[in-house]
């Protein structure tokens, strides 16, 4: 009778024990949703930094120019189109800032770029004899600008952008319009200046490199009217020159670009 009333006391006690120690190898209990504590989410990747670019695409000329005296500037002939097509590369440079504005992450920048072009056509130019023609050549740019655009996923970035831009036409050698051949007179290379407007797509490449970015854009590009004049071989005035108005280019390439605030754990 003693040894059963001595075992109805210990095994409370033996019992109570077992569960302390099992206790001690359970997780934290719930919080006061009768939930466990998740672990906070990973940060949202930020397109905040600076990145260099490079790639290459394909470009169009267009323009309208008439002859004219020089430097008296009086139209002299009646008004042609030329225009011309090519390739080009560039590389460029540029900060961008993210924010978020309403219901969008929306990010803004500024940038810079330079091109080499291999943009050639044939322009005709009327007023010498029959006429004449010489392969207009575009060879380089550089634009400089601001772009804003917004993030359709966290690593997909659609813009628009625009700002000031400059081109350099090399000189042109005149051919007789019918026989072909060298007339010894030549337009001399110049430069423009003018403004552009484009936009287009910027995504993350993160299965190849943290922080490359592959972006496709379109741009279109009008520069300021000019008088250029004709000189012979010499490098002696002729008396007669050209006026360009409404001389444009468009380009459509593909860059890479690496931004140097991107890792891995971004993302």
């Amino acid at each position: 009778m003693k040894r059963t009333l001595l075992l109805s006391l210990a095994l409370p006690v033996l019992v109570a024990g077992s569960d302390l120690a099992l206790a001690a190898d359970l997780p934290p209990p719930p919080g006061p949703q009768g939930y466990y504590k998740a672990s906070p989410p990973p940060a949202p990747p930020s397109w905040t930094g600076c990145y260099i670019a490079g790639g290459g695409g394909y470009g169009l000329v267009a323009n309208n120019h008439f002859g004219e005296t020089f430097p008296a500037l009086a139209p002299a002939t009646a008004a042609v189109d030329s225009g011309g097509e090519g390739w080009m590369a560039l590389g460029g440079v540029g900060c961008d800032y993210q924010f978020h504005f309403w219901n969008w992450d929306v990010v803004a920048g500024a940038f810079g770029d330079y091109d080499w072009l291999n943009y050639n056509g044939t322009a005709s130019y009327p007023g010498f004899g029959a006429g004449a023609v010489g392969n207009l050549r575009e060879s380089s740019a550089w634009a400089g600008g601001l772009r804003v655009g917004v993030l359709a996923a966290p690593w997909v970035l659609v813009y628009g952008n625009g700002g000031y831009t400059g081109t350099h036409l090399n000189s042109v050698g005149l051919n007789g319009a019918i026989t072909g051949a060298p007339l010894g007179i030549s337009l001399g290379s110049q430069n423009l200046n003018g403004w552009f407007l484009g936009g287009g797509t910027e995504s993350d490449l993160k299965f190849i490199a943290p922080g490359l970015f592959l972006r496709t854009e379109y741009r279109f590009s009008e520069f300021q009217t000019s008088d250029n004049q004709f000189i012979t071989a010499a490098g002696a005035p002729t008396g007669f020159g050209v006026h360009y108005s409404n001389y444009y280019t468009q380009a459509v390439y593909t860059e890479l670009v690496y931004r140097f605030n991107f890792s891995g754990a971004h993302w």
